[in-house]
């Protein structure tokens, strides 16, 4: 069946153009957060961080490995993980041992060194499950556990909703106001990309206070195109090996014991969004192994580890198409986005109180899932 109580299961019946948009709302939602963990670490490193190329590339090949690892069945995206932040920071103030004379882009790769052990340790959680059973692991997880863990992924988002709204009140509630429009009275297309439809009508709203000569509470600027000015239209990400050290080991592969029940939290989440058991079919080890060796991959060349995504899930409830192949399509549009600095200077323009009024929506609907 293609469409069963209104959830569309085959986006292939709406058509490809009708994908392609499903797949462009899938990622704008995942786009601000992608790109928000690079440009904080490269406060953190003094401008010689991540490469915001590089960590569009890893997401997009990041989503594809994992949608490979898991059959093909879980309609996750995986953009980059703000639970590494700290580690980064350490990493950037390390001053003894090899760190003493290094400059701080000197100590990037060491960082990503350490997120590559931090993903294989995904691995071992993995094979514990295949080999106690997934029923054995879970009973130590059951609804009554698993439902406020994801409750409070959906609430410790929300701090970072109220951050970027509060930039600007007027776009973020434009924002809002727009999707919940969309969402309860849009007809035919409009109503499964309600996302989209507000992150682009709020940004047109931008652009006409930006030309009004309208600014920030703050005096800021609401756009800034200057990064577009001076971006090239085609690039090669900036790539580099990683490298690895125990110290900086120490600092960054101990997260992954957070991440990793925040991963069964995140796939508990989307099961019970598209009303699917993933943890058993394809299963738990498998979202785990997937998840970790796209962490692996991303840091081996330099980029930030890999998460599930909960904006997309957000999304997944919104929109009722649980097609894992628009996730896949999204997953492109990153990939094309990284080889063109152009475009995603552009797309990086978008107010920050944007993000803030979708994201309200999207955390939103993920504690409600968790309820």
């Amino acid at each position: 069946m293609n469409t069963e109580n209104g959830v569309i299961k085959d986006a292939r019946s709406l058509g490809t153009p009708k994908m392609l948009i499903l797949g462009l709302q899938h990622m704008f939602a995942m786009f601000g957060a992608t790109i928000l963990v690079p440009i904080l670490v490269n406060s953190y490193f003094h401008g010689e961080g991540l490469s915001i190329q590089v960590t569009l590339i890893c997401a997009g090949i990041g989503t594809l490995f994992f949608h490979f690892c898991t059959k093909m069945k879980v309609p996750a995206f995986l953009g980059s993980s703000f639970a590494f932040l700290g580690g980064f920071a350490t990493v950037a103030e390390l001053d003894s041992g090899i760190f003493a004379d290094m400059s701080y882009g000197e100590k990037l790769p060491y960082a990503c060194g350490g997120i590559v052990v931090a993903g294989l340790l995904y691995l071992v959680l993995a094979l514990i499950i295949k080999l106690a059973g997934v029923k054995r692991v879970m009973r130590f997880l059951p609804p009554v556990v698993t439902g406020p863990i994801i409750i409070c992924i959906g609430l410790s988002l929300a701090p970072s909703a109220i951050s970027n709204a509060s930039t600007n009140w007027i776009l973020a509630l434009i924002a809002l106001a727009v999707i919940i429009i969309f969402n309860i009275w849009g007809k035919g297309m409009f109503k499964i990309i309600p996302i989209l439809m507000g992150v682009v009508i709020s940004y047109v709203a931008a652009v006409i206070f930006n030309l009004c000569g309208m600014t920030n509470p703050d005096g800021s600027a609401i756009l800034d195109f200057a990064s577009v000015a001076s971006a090239k239209w085609i690039g090669l990400p900036p790539f580099q090996i990683c490298k690895f050290d125990i110290t900086a080991i120490l600092v960054m592969a101990p997260i992954a014991i957070a991440t990793m029940m925040e991963h069964i939290g995140d796939i508990s989440a989307i099961s019970a969004t598209v009303d699917e058991n993933f943890i058993e079919d394809p299963g738990l080890h498998r979202t785990l192994i997937g998840d970790g060796l796209a962490t692996s991959l991303s840091a081996l060349v330099g980029g930030p580890a890999n998460t599930t995504y909960g904006e997309n899930t957000g999304v997944l409830e919104l929109s009722r198409v649980h097609d894992p192949l628009v996730i896949r399509i999204a997953a492109c549009f990153a990939i094309i986005i990284s080889f063109i600095p152009k475009v995603s200077a552009i797309i990086s323009t978008m107010p920050s109180s944007i993000i803030g009024g979708v994201s309200f929506m999207l955390y939103g609907m993920i504690s409600a899932i968790g309820v």
